[in-house]
């Protein structure tokens, strides 16, 4: 194993974080705001994709389609969170996750309705294909660094949104004391609204952006989605920084995991039973490092009130 090799896998490591970064930053607003368990929200991931895929083929333009990803998840979000979502915030979290997992249903059987069940592909755009020579003499995709960059700049956009603005001064109280900011006469269902479709915007850029390395298709984005929901648990709900943190954690572990591990086994073994048994204690490494977490901080690293 070279170091241009390890490097490599790191800087896919950071760019899986950084993509479940996004899709777990809008899911810990909104189970940290609203207290609600969505689990449609990787529907919403799968809307961003296809809208993305749909716009820039018909087009040519990938910025297009960015645009048309966002705008589409945000107003799936917003339409969701009107007609069914406020109806579940005085309910119990079986109920939320009842009507939430129908909600994936109906997703996912309405998008193979109007795109059929063969997945769309998604070409990466011109200006960020083939790779970038970095320091030491790795290359390495110019789109993955892109990628990365971009979870950078929503990471900072983000912390000055919650920090800085006074919509930010809103959800941050909205986590803390809903029925208080109500008291004072802010619009408490607009502010849901708001930060719900905020947290499908997130998810759908998500989706675009993941979509030019992968197929697109129907329940693309549920696995992502229990990846999702194992970062706010290490990084700790209602965590921007805490879903940061957790994310380039679990991205970083599952990727190394599964390069590393096989190797280590065919110290030990033939190659096919190296690479199943590496695979597969791959795929429990986030889990562990989740109850490791947990064990040591059971709120997370990073919990949003103490």
């Amino acid at each position: 194993m070279t170091s241009a090799l390890f490097i490599e896998q790191l800087l896919n490591g950071l760019q899986f974080g950084v993509m479940l970064f996004l899709m777990a930053a809008g899911l810990t607003l909104v189970f940290g705001v609203m207290g609600l368990i969505n689990l449609a929200h990787g529907a919403l991931y799968m809307v961003g994709a296809f809208a993305c895929a749909t716009v820039a083929n018909a087009t040519g333009s990938f910025s297009l389609g960015i645009a048309a990803s966002i705008a589409a998840a945000a107003a799936a979000g917003a339409i969701v969170e009107i007609a069914v979502i406020r109806r579940l915030y005085t309910r119990d979290h079986l109920d939320q996750v009842l009507a939430t997992f129908a909600l994936i249903l109906i997703f996912s059987e309405g998008t193979r309705w109007i795109f059929g069940s063969f997945p769309l592909f998604l070409d990466v755009p011109e200006l960020l294909a083939g790779p970038v020579m970095l320091p030491g003499g790795i290359q390495y995709p110019l789109y993955r660094l892109a990628i990365i960059l971009v979870g950078g700049l929503v990471a900072v956009g983000l912390y000055l949104l919650i920090a800085k603005t006074r919509l930010g001064i809103r959800i941050r109280a909205g986590e803390s004391d809903r029925a208080m900011i109500a008291a004072l006469g802010i619009d408490i269902r607009f502010l849901y609204t708001v930060v719900f479709a905020l947290g499908a915007a997130l998810a759908g850029l998500a989706g675009a952006l993941v979509g030019a390395i992968q197929s697109v298709e129907v329940g693309m984005g549920e696995p992502v989605l229990i990846l999702a929901f194992v970062v706010i648990v290490i990084g700790g709900i209602g965590s921007i920084k805490g879903a940061l943190v957790g994310a380039i954690l679990v991205g970083v572990v599952d990727t190394m995991g599964r390069f590393l591990l096989p190797q280590f086994f065919q110290i030990f073994m033939d190659n096919v039973n190296a690479n199943s048994v590496g695979s597969a204690l791959a795929t429990m490494l986030i889990y562990i490092l989740m109850a490791l977490v947990l064990i040591v901080k059971p709120k997370g690293l990073f919990p949003a009130h103490g």
